[in-house]
């Protein structure tokens, strides 16, 4: 069976993997997440799961590296994550009434080659009070996600609807990696 490596620190995306009964262990590497100029928001996302699937190296022949970004894109600007308390208070209000995009880029890479995706997901919240937006942000949730918000946290009550994939807005559209990982062994992964 092909070992799946997660290229990612982050626990929610193992907790989708693991939930999904994926086995896969870890192993990361530190990659800059900086945008380059002229790049749109999918440029950004696919070019830098592409970069941290290549900066864990395959260790046998039978591994598939998985790794993935993920944004939220507003007005065609990705929000990236919170640069402090005001920052995140500052996203928030931006979001606040709004539809928004949530955007992954996947790549599962493998001893013959790599396979780039995207997915996307249209998220709409209500209209929040300053004061819904200072007591959330104090709660030091938004600090460290993208977009400043986690939907399967305390910001679940502030969605008022998505269209697409949940788990692509926890941060990894485990549907399109399992679709990609039938094709790449079929039989393997039921």
């Amino acid at each position: 069976m092909p070992k799946l490596v997660l290229a990612s620190a982050s626990p929610r995306r193992r907790e989708i993997l693991a939930a999904a009964g994926i086995p896969f262990t870890v192993r990361t590497a530190a990659v800059p997440e900086e945008r380059n100029g002229g790049e749109t928001p999918e440029e950004f996302v696919c070019r830098l799961a592409r970069v941290k699937a290549a900066a864990v190296e395959l260790e046998a022949d039978d591994e598939i590296i998985l790794a993935a970004d993920t944004e939220v894109v507003l007005d065609g600007c990705t929000l990236g994550k919170p640069a402090d308390p005001a920052d995140a208070a500052r996203m928030l209000s931006l979001l606040s009434g709004r539809e928004h995009e949530v955007i992954t880029g996947v790549c599962l890479r493998h001893v013959a080659g790599a396979i780039t995706d995207l997915e996307r997901t249209q998220v709409r919240f209500v209209s929040l009070t300053p004061e819904e937006i200072a007591a959330y942000v104090a709660t030091g949730e938004p600090l460290d996600k993208a977009g400043a918000y986690a939907i399967q946290g305390r910001a679940c009550r502030f969605i008022d609807r998505i269209e697409g994939c949940y788990f692509n807005v926890v941060g990894l559209p485990v549907a399109l990696v399992y679709r990609h990982l039938k094709r790449l062994a079929p039989g393997v992964w039921l």
